[in-house]
């Protein structure tokens, strides 16, 4: 099945050294890729390179510095060459009372997980455009889909998400550039742990909507980010792949 293959394709994924992210990474290396990790913590993408071999790579650098991304992705394609995949996976998330969020607060989570995400899509999408080939992921979530108490930001980064795969997947289109987003449920990640560990009774609600009855594993989002970037969805775009073991429609 050459089709699901990534071999000598060159992916370029935020924050792909830990969590789901690395779990992606692991998945691309394995299809063949080769990955250029963006992240800012050094230790942890030269931990991440060295557990993933030599297909892996990584950039030191802070998305949301967006004046920094053109300049870095054409260094970045300098030296490993054409981006065939973007991976939009960098994202932080804050859980508070939206009484208590500052717009301070509101303007850090947005600038993460929407606005550098644009910034970094945008610039990739150059080159890509220019060889009339390219496919481009972004990270969506359950919040994109119903209503979360207490993460208010969030939930407003990933709705617009949702909202701008559809836009410019009508955009590039015709230019051969696919766009969709990938939608993880619960996902037994550290983070998640310790999230759901402080608030038990969030973690029985999340589990008692999830059909499959159980929290999804990394890998479920890297399998997934591997078939969207391939041949074998060469003929999908503008969509929202949900990976939640039947969360966004449970009761």
């Amino acid at each position: 099945m050459d089709v699901f293959s990534l071999k000598d394709k060159r992916v370029l994924i935020s924050g792909g050294g830990s969590g789901i992210g690395l779990a992606i990474s692991e998945s691309i290396i394995e299809a063949g890729g080769q990955i250029i990790m963006i992240g800012r913590n050094e230790a942890n993408l030269k931990t991440a390179t060295e557990r993933l071999g030599s297909n892996a790579h990584y950039v030191v650098q802070d998305i949301t510095a967006l004046a920094a991304i053109p300049q870095m992705v054409i260094d970045i394609e300098g030296r490993f060459g054409p981006i065939d995949v973007l991976v939009n996976n960098a994202g932080i998330n804050m859980k508070k009372p939206s009484l208590e969020v500052s717009d301070e607060d509101f303007a850090r989570v947005l600038n993460t997980n929407i606005t550098a995400a644009f910034s970094l899509t945008r610039e990739v999408a150059k080159g890509m455009i220019s060889r009339k080939a390219g496919s481009i992921l972004m990270i969506s979530s359950m919040a994109a889909y119903y209503g979360l108490d207490r993460v208010p930001a969030y939930t407003a980064a990933k709705a617009a998400i949702e909202g701008l795969v559809k836009t410019l997947a009508v955009e590039w289109g015709p230019h051969q550039i696919r766009v969709n987003a990938i939608a993880p449920g619960f996902i037994d990640t550290a983070m998640m742990q310790t999230a759901m560990q402080s608030d038990p009774a969030r973690m029985n609600k999340a589990l008692g909507r999830t059909s499959l009855g159980y929290f999804g594993k990394p890998e479920h989002i890297g399998h997934a980010a591997v078939f969207l970037s391939s041949e074998a969805a060469a003929y999908i775009t503008g969509v929202s792949l949900r990976v939640d073991g039947g969360n966004a429609i449970g009761f």
